[in-house]
């Protein structure tokens, strides 16, 4: 069963910065981390940053220039470094991946997401 178990939120001031991880378990195949998502209460989940495969990495336009996403291939581990944190950036941060079966399905899988509340 592959679990994806998301760490590093809490609870900071405004302009401070966290680093969230995002480790891989479970799982006899590869599990490629490709993001991070977060969601705010009602308000729907919408893509913070993605990494692909080659290292391309997409921000949220909200986000650009304060948040760096990185993977470390060799612990595949994904992380989500945030800098200069805004009361907006409070949210449930949930990572994803996928596994990709030999006959070419992918199954999608999601952490269950650790809270990041950024307030004085």
């Amino acid at each position: 069963q592959v679990q994806l178990v998301e760490s590093g939120g809490g609870l900071v001031q405004p302009g401070g910065s966290l680093r969230l991880s995002c480790a891989a378990s479970g799982s006899s195949s590869h599990v490629n981390l490709l993001g991070w998502y977060r969601q705010a209460p009602g308000n729907e989940r919408e893509l913070v940053a993605s990494i692909t495969d080659g290292g391309t990495t997409n921000y949220a336009d909200s986000v650009k220039g304060r948040f760096t996403i990185s993977r470390d291939d060799i612990k595949n581990i994904l992380y989500l470094q945030m800098y200069s944190l805004k009361p907006e950036d409070t949210a449930v941060y949930s990572c994803n991946g996928a596994v990709s079966t030999p006959g070419g399905t992918l199954w999608y899988y999601w952490g269950r997401g650790t809270q990041v509340t950024v307030s004085s």
